[in-house]
């Protein structure tokens, strides 16, 4: 997967008949889905934060899970999708470990104990994340002003974390590190995965693979936290399931194959001031002067990692 990754066809499958071939998106098309991506993934945390007011931790994890598989294979079914080639098992277990298992669990560990505001600036790293992820994959060699970029991105947020922590990183922070990791290389493997077959086929079967360790842990998870059902902890979760889950990664992965991981990563550029936006709005949520400095200084950073890897 390079910078220069572009296109990518899709499929639509007649019923009862074998699949045909889709005209792959234009660009602009492909930049909406990548836009439409980026919003949905921006309410991802005050989703969750309102989902744990009726769930707990795994719970909420679990049950977003099984929603989201539910409704893929819904999808999956209703349209005649075979099964994935076997070539393809250990990207989509890559897919489902990262963004389907780890990034949820870890981001939701660590919302019970930090903001969304402090969340969303961690996290902001995840562009560059991916895309150093996406160089380990590929073997590419970015310019040194790409790495420098990396490096001074990845010290802003660790101060931020340290400066919010009261001189020391939280469990909260360990959480939103470990959940970068994760999500980095399921978006790196998925954004290949992407170029050969539908974005929505990948996530689609990144939740079907999960399904069965998605139903056990909603039962275990539900039989020993409590649910407090209440308006914001059912639209949390539904949205979080629906939107952020399988919608959000399906538009995603699309956009990100159609008009190449770079332009995609620039796009998502605004992610963590838009979640900031919606922490205040939405939860009423109080931003330090740090949080914002430190958001604009990880994104001043990713774009110098984005000018420098199309150079390099």
């Amino acid at each position: 997967m390079t910078a220069q990754d572009s296109a990518t066809t899709d499929t639509s499958i007649a019923v009862g008949g074998p699949p045909l071939p889709a005209p792959t998106p234009s660009a602009r098309s492909g930049t909406l889905l990548a836009v439409l991506g980026v919003l949905a993934f921006s309410l991802t945390f005050p989703s969750t934060a309102w989902g744990l007011e009726s769930f707990g931790p795994w719970s909420l994890v679990a049950v977003r899970s099984t929603l989201a598989a539910l409704l893929a294979g819904g999808f999956l079914l209703a349209l005649r999708v075979p099964a994935p080639a076997r070539r393809h098992w250990a990207g989509l277990a890559v897919v489902a470990g990262g963004v389907v298992v780890g990034f949820p669990l870890l981001t939701t560990l660590a919302l019970e104990t930090s903001t969304s505001a402090h969340a969303a600036v961690v996290v902001g790293l995840l562009p560059l994340t991916t895309a150093a992820f996406a160089t380990l994959r590929t073997g590419r060699r970015p310019s040194r002003a790409f790495w420098w970029a990396a490096v001074a991105g990845a010290a802003v947020v660790l101060a931020f974390a340290v400066q919010q922590s009261g001189g020391t990183l939280s469990s909260g922070d360990l959480y939103l590190f470990g959940a970068l990791l994760v999500c980095a290389a399921g978006y790196t493997e998925g954004g290949r995965l992407a170029r050969e077959m539908p974005g929505w086929h990948v996530i689609g079967w990144a939740l079907i693979g999960c399904l069965p360790l998605s139903v056990a842990g909603a039962a275990t998870a539900l039989s020993f936290e409590p649910v407090r059902l209440s308006p914001h902890g059912v639209i949390g979760i539904v949205w979080v399931a629906s939107v952020s889950t399988f919608f959000g990664l399906y538009v995603w992965y699309r956009g990100m194959a159609s008009i190449g991981i770079a332009r995609a990563s620039q796009l998502q550029l605004a992610q963590p001031l838009l979640t900031l936006v919606w922490a205040v709005l939405l939860l009423g949520e109080h931003l330090p002067p740090a949080a914002i400095a430190a958001a604009l200084a990880v994104l001043i950073c990713i774009a110098v990692t984005q000018r420098a890897g199309a150079r390099g």
